[in-house]
């Protein structure tokens, strides 16, 4: 993650949260009391974000606050582990605590789904990938979780590449027409995917010489067929209703791409906590 642009999206959480200012914690507490805490793991995870995302919220509250024992990114976490050791003044551990679990929690269930899948198709020499099914706001950090989970990054945004839909398809009249429109506005240097459901549009793609084809929703005999067909000539992604039963499936097809919405609209939350000393 780039911290420049990570740095007015913390703040943005922050202000949202804090607003006026911890009404409950300004009355208990002075800016001389100091207090140590602990993010606790209450089940099995894989870390994303303590270091780069929980703590610097709490740095930015007060740049006193400082850490110890930090679970880096990637690693395994039982139930009951330390992730994150937190020493400062106890208003900012405060103030900062439910902004600093819910993005940890969140992006931790990423990692955690994501290192499932990777851990799913293990030996087969195939990727997988999110998509742009993000939570608005926060899609440089959840495709920062998938990372960290082990799986790769799509299209970050629409600029980021080509990507012939089957809306663009029923606008235009055809991949044809389509391929040659775009191929009339954008630089040699952007590859061109068109996503495909039916073996007719796969060869209509090999026909364009489009740089990937997408299989979208196919059953795994006819992405076989396709692989097949296409015989190296594209790069080949797979995608549409995979789930954690079915993904070993579609990677043993032989197709090269296997992108999964589902890492980041329907990763579930991890369970972390709090725990003073």
């Amino acid at each position: 993650m780039d911290a420049y642009l990570l740095d007015p999206l913390l703040d943005r959480f922050i202000h949202e949260d804090l607003e006026h200012g911890d009404i409950t914690t300004d009355a208990i507490f002075t800016d001389k009391d100091q207090s140590h805490a602990y993010f606790t793991a209450r089940e099995p995870l894989v870390a994303a974000g303590m270091a780069k995302v929980a703590w610097p919220i709490f740095s930015k509250l007060n740049p006193k606050t400082t850490y110890g024992r930090v679970l880096q990114d990637g690693k395994h976490a039982d139930k009951g582990d330390i992730l994150l050791e937190l020493i400062g003044p106890t208003r900012a551990l405060l103030r900062g605590e439910r902004v600093a679990l819910n993005l940890v929690q969140r992006l931790c269930g990423i990692a955690t789904l994501t290192a499932a899948f990777v851990a799913a198709i293990d030996g087969l020499d195939v990727k997988i990938v999110d998509t742009r099914k993000t939570t608005p706001g926060l899609r440089m950090l959840e495709k920062y979780a998938v990372r960290v989970g082990g799986g790769s990054n799509h299209r970050f945004s629409l600029s980021d590449g080509v990507m012939i839909k089957d809306n663009h398809i029923a606008a235009c009249g055809s991949i044809t027409d389509a391929v040659k429109r775009v191929r009339r506005q954008v630089p040699h240097t952007i590859n061109i995917e068109v996503e495909t459901d039916t073996m007719a549009q796969v060869e209509e793609c090999l026909a364009c010489r489009v740089g990937v084809i997408m299989l979208d929703n196919m059953d795994t005999k006819t992405m076989e067929e396709a692989v097949k067909l296409i015989d190296g000539r594209a790069v080949i992604e797979a995608s549409g209703g995979v789930s954690l039963d079915t993904v070993r499936a579609i990677a043993e097809t032989g197709v090269d791409v296997i992108s999964v919405g589902g890492l980041t609209h329907s990763a579930p939350a991890c369970d972390i906590g709090m725990d003073w000393c």
